[in-house]
């Protein structure tokens, strides 16, 4: 008699929990300009927070013309120029919104650099950007202020303290969530370039 055939090997059991699919992070949503802009004065942790890696050049490129604009047409100089000639007056602004541009590029680069030498980890583009955002959003209450008093009226000074030193803060904040330093090493990025625009921009005699 023959042998029976062997006997197929047990299968497993199937299995009784269902591992779920994992799911894909949820695309971040677009921080437009304005929410950046507008969401520094009443949520900038958050605001800050979202904006993480992200580059804001539009947004600064905007800052920065408009508070050029602002800077040079409220010098007695443009609108002497103005009254002489219309063509030179226009390059004088032109040139003027250049060399803002330039200087604000300057500090975003220095914050950058200063913040890398320390030990950041923190990209170019979204540091750079972000701050010279910052700076002029929190500069541009006092240039509109100072452009209709006098620069060493109370009301001015006291705007320009206010706004300078809640412009610190936030650019500390920056550093910080950019770079992942400690909260003395960021200050330290951000303390040459803040104190240079205090001197020259916001409490120098620009009339």
């Amino acid at each position: 008699m023959s042998a029976p055939p062997p006997s197929p090997p047990p299968q497993p059991p199937p299995p009784t929990l269902v591992q779920p699919a994992p799911r894909k992070p949820a695309p971040r949503r677009r921080l437009w300009w304005h929410r950046l802009i507008f969401g520094l004065w009443y949520r900038p942790v958050e605001v800050l927070d979202e904006a993480r890696d992200r580059s804001a050049w539009s947004a600064a490129v905007l800052l920065s013309l408009i508070s050029g604009g602002i800077g040079v047409l409220s010098v007695d100089a443009f609108h002497t120029q103005w009254t002489v000639d219309h063509a030179a007056a226009l390059k004088l602004l032109g040139l003027g919104e250049a060399g803002v541009l330039a200087a604000s590029l300057a500090l975003g680069s220095v914050a950058h650099a200063i913040a890398r030498t320390l030990g950041g980890i923190g990209r170019f583009a979204p540091t750079a950007s972000l701050f010279i955002v910052l700076f002029w959003v929190t500069d541009l209450p006092r240039m509109a202020i100072a452009a209709w008093l006098p620069t060493d009226a109370t009301f001015v000074q006291a705007a320009t303290w206010t706004t300078w030193g809640f412009g610190y803060v936030l650019a500390v904040l920056l550093i910080r969530g950019q770079h992942h330093l400690s909260t003395w090493k960021s200050a330290a990025a951000v303390s040459v370039q803040m104190l240079t625009a205090l001197a020259l921009l916001r409490l120098g005699p620009v009339r």
